[in-house]
């Protein structure tokens, strides 16, 4: 009996601890806490390090990041004066709505006085003035009639002969930028550039330095528009894309005549060929300053004479442009005009206005916002522009 008494003891045994064993993990399974539902993955990546087990997280701030450095503006190689004149020709023949007006009427077939009046009304539009105006329609009506042409092409002859004589081809458009020498000192040739405000006379300034740099003359800035805090910054920008240097003070409000001597002083010193001075815009009504401006061409002209003055005149302006250059022509003894803005499309007739009311040539113009959209004034490619 004991014989098989031991073996079922020992089985029995290991029937229960097997049980036992069983039950004690189901306990444990049993007591764990439920499982999280699974979570979405973030859209964005966390700006920083997780936050610890338990803790709610917090958001860190993108890292700064520092504005990038200013750069110079881009050196560019201004373009060639023939090739600008090409250009303005072009953009001006596109747009020469006085001579297309005027044809117009011409070309019809019969000229009554209401067709005299209209053609009278056109060129005054045009800022031609009432002078001017009188005196070519009256040359005009009588070489029509003596030579009985309603060819249009002669007709369009005519009136190029009649306009081209208004603008006054025998006017000396040169502009005086050669160094020369004084008892054995070499001195630049000095331009003060004046004009109101609004008219583009800093950007002018700008573009009349890649003018004379493309004509391989060397040139100096002088900023002497020290009212307006933009315009020093305004000229340095440009002089940098030329590759030419700014004479400015380091302060607003400095004395412009002292800013204007130390920018010819410079030149002399320099050897350079041109220095143009820039100066703040003026209100023909503001006596005092206006004196200021004579002060500033007193100032500079002690280091070298001026050779050109000129007046930078919007002709969009019409008549309040002819006002405005009567005050200048009394302080700043004017050589030459800068027309802006000359498209051709109305205002043509303001170059012979302003030319017979001051009786000094018109020598630059300007037809856009482009770098080089300033070229030497052509009667002739005028004339012609403007009748298509």
């Amino acid at each position: 009996m004991a014989d098989w008494v031991l073996p079922v003891l020992i089985g029995v045994v290991v029937l229960v601890v097997g049980s036992l064993a069983l039950l004690v993990p189901r306990r444990r399974r049993r007591a764990l806490p439920p499982a999280a539902p699974p979570v979405a993955e973030p859209t964005t990546p966390p700006t920083g390090p997780a936050p610890p087990s338990g803790e709610e997280p917090v958001e860190t701030a993108e890292p700064s990041r520092a504005p990038p450095a200013a750069t110079a503006p881009e050196l560019t190689t201004p373009e060639s004066v023939p090739s600008r004149l090409v250009r303005l020709r072009s953009r001006l023949a596109r747009s020469g709505a006085l001579g297309q007006a005027l044809l117009a009427v011409l070309g019809r077939d019969r000229l009554d006085e209401a067709a005299w009046e209209e053609l009278e009304e056109t060129l005054l539009q045009a800022d031609l003035g009432l002078e001017p105006t009188t005196a070519l329609l009256t040359e005009l009506r009588t070489r029509l009639r003596v030579d009985g042409t309603r060819d249009p092409v002669a007709i369009r002859a005519t009136l190029r002969e009649l306009l081209l004589a208004q603008v006054d081809p025998t006017m000396d458009r040169t502009l005086a930028t050669a160094r020369r020498e004084v008892d054995g000192t070499w001195l630049p040739a000095t331009v003060l550039m004046v004009g109101v405000n609004g008219t583009g006379k800093t950007t002018t300034v700008g573009k009349l330095a890649r003018l004379l740099v493309a004509q391989d003359q060397t040139v100096l800035l002088g900023a002497a528009d020290t009212f307006r805090a933009a315009a020093a910054d305004q000229l340095a920008t440009w002089a940098q894309r030329v590759g030419v240097e700014v004479v400015r003070s380091d302060r607003d409000g400095a004395d412009p005549a002292s800013v204007a001597h130390d920018a010819v002083d410079r030149g002399v010193a320099d050897g350079v060929d041109v220095v143009i001075i820039d100066t703040a815009g003026r209100l023909q009504n503001k006596a005092g300053l206006m004196d200021e401006l004579g002060k500033i061409a007193r100032v500079a002209s002690r280091r070298a004479p001026i050779t050109e003055s000129l007046l930078v005149l919007d002709a969009t302006t019409g008549q309040n442009g002819l006002r405005q250059a009567r005050v200048f022509a009394e302080v700043a003894q004017l050589t030459g005009i800068v027309l802006t803005k000359l498209d051709g499309s109305a205002k043509g007739g303001i170059v012979v206005a302003v030319q017979r009311e001051l009786g000094i040539p018109v020598k630059l113009v300007g037809l856009g916002e482009g770098p080089d959209d300033l070229a030497p004034f052509d009667p002739e490619s005028f004339v012609d522009a403007l009748l298509g």
